[in-house]
């Protein structure tokens, strides 16, 4: 199990300036945009406006704080905050968000899209990292006290295979889980 602090994270501004995002994880380490298998971060948006385009990659969003509405081409808007469940879309169709209020945090995870694929939910109870992921991550949402640590909102834990987490009893996380390509469900 590996702790990765939000207070260790450099926060990089946007180009556009409509914010700053924080890098959680990134495999293979080291890797950058171009040639990264997954990536999970966490965006403070400052100010609506359009996302960058990330050919041949599918995102998942689920709000931390705040609340946003999404717009993705060919799809109707969605009213987001904290309360609702994550968004998958490509990341190479137009999307773009505006503030409701006065500014927002999201959790994003970016797959290579016939490389990984990414689920996300609300945690909660005992855990084991997923066999057959190739990465098992807790995000917490709120402070929480867990095996004698405090972690701050951002703060991320990360399993190996089969290694196994007791969540503190009302803690609020999220469960990301990033899977090889050819473990994805088939569409029916």
């Amino acid at each position: 199990m590996r702790i990765l602090r939000a207070s260790e994270r450099t926060a990089v501004p946007w180009k556009n300036g409509g914010g700053v995002t924080s890098e959680v994880a990134v495999f293979p380490p080291g890797a950058g945009f171009d040639d990264f298998g997954w990536r999970i971060s966490i965006a403070r948006i400052e100010r609506g406006g359009p996302f960058s385009l990330f050919p041949g990659i599918d995102r998942t969003l689920a709000m931390l704080e705040g609340r946003v509405t999404l717009t993705i081409e060919g799809r109707t808007p969605i009213a987001l905050s904290p309360q609702s469940p994550p968004v998958q879309f490509p990341g190479d169709t137009a999307t773009s968000a505006e503030l409701i209020g006065d500014d927002a945090t999201d959790l994003n995870v970016m797959t290579r899209r016939d490389v990984f694929f990414a689920r996300i939910a609300p945690a909660e109870g005992s855990c084991v990292g997923t066999s057959g992921a190739a990465a098992t991550l807790f995000v917490a949402r709120a402070e929480a006290a867990l095996h004698e640590m405090r972690l701050a909102p951002g703060d991320a834990v990360m399993l190996d295979t089969g290694e196994s987490l007791a969540l503190p009893p009302g803690g609020d996380f999220l469960k990301i889980e990033i899977f090889p390509a050819e473990n994805r469900p088939k569409a029916r």
